[in-house]
């Protein structure tokens, strides 16, 4: 009787040890490479480009939100990019570690100003398959975002701008410009929500004012196939410079009846935008 109890005993431990040691095994092979259901999964999530995404000035990553919602349900993997702000080759130089971080093929995507730094931060990366510029600047080799601006009549951002002047750690002085709370809705976002563009008032961060007047060194799109949306009732950058920009770069170009904020009050056409460029540059 008593052998018998211990046989019993016995294949109950040696039961538990093998579901522990199953159970082991499944939690290294999540982490690892072991199974090759893994290696499908991940072959798997691997099978579309990751959508980087730069936001520009006066806002930040959370600008990106219904679009970045609209991606992951389609399947894709998507970052939204930090952009200091601060100038256009060093702006392009951090969004480079996080290109260089991301593995795999890659559509860039920039909205206003961050159009400059995708035009600069794309350049010689073969990984980088499609830019697309939402409501943004292409600016070509010796251009500013404050040249291209005033190419064409119709932005009223200078009377918007809220400068704040400050002492830099060398003892020198510079400029960062907000735009005036009580104007930022009539000025970026007339299409949203007053509730939500009072949010991004609050929330907006500041451009340096010396970034918008640095020029471009070097130009992507004249290199990477390059798609556009063109915002008609845009009060920073107007249609007219848009449509210049992106004729100029053979962009594919859409046209929308919004303002600078399309991304915010039109996310699904901005993520359809950014997925056809995905589909007819990777496959």
């Amino acid at each position: 009787m008593a052998s018998i109890k211990s046989g019993r005993k016995r294949l109950v431990t040696g039961a538990v040890a093998t579901v522990a040691a199953g159970l082991a095994l499944g939690a290294f092979a999540v982490g690892g490479s072991a199974s090759g259901a893994t290696n499908n999964a991940r072959a798997n999530s691997h099978t579309k480009p990751t959508i980087v995404l730069e936001h520009g000035a006066f806002a930040d990553g959370s600008s990106w939100n219904g679009v970045i919602t609209a991606l992951r349900a389609d399947g894709f993997p998507v970052v939204a990019a930090a952009n200091p702000l601060r100038g256009p080759s060093s702006d392009a130089a951090a969004l480079r570690t996080v290109l260089d971080h991301v593995k795999g093929p890659k559509i860039l995507v920039g909205h206003s100003y961050g159009g400059n730094v995708i035009t600069e931060a794309a350049t010689g990366d073969p990984d980088v398959k499609a830019l697309v510029y939402v409501a943004a600047f292409l600016p070509a080799p010796g251009e500013s975002a404050l040249e291209l601006t005033g190419k064409y009549p119709g932005s009223t951002l200078p009377d918007a701008l809220d400068p704040v002047t400050y002492r830099q750690a060398d003892g020198s002085t510079a400029t960062d410009l907000y735009i005036q709370q009580d104007k930022f809705r009539h000025q970026f976002a007339a299409d949203v929500p007053a509730d939500q563009a009072a949010l991004m008032a609050a929330e907006q961060r500041p451009i340096a004012q010396s970034a918008l007047a640095e020029k471009a060194t070097s130009a992507a799109w004249k290199t990477i196939p390059s798609w556009d949306i063109v915002t008609t009732r845009d009060l920073n950058i107007p249609a007219a410079v848009q449509r210049f920009m992106a004729k100029r770069a053979h962009a594919h170009t859409t046209e929308v009846a919004a303002s600078h904020s399309v991304a915010v009050s039109h996310p699904r056409l901005v993520a359809g935008v950014i997925e056809r460029a995905a589909h007819a540059t990777v496959r």
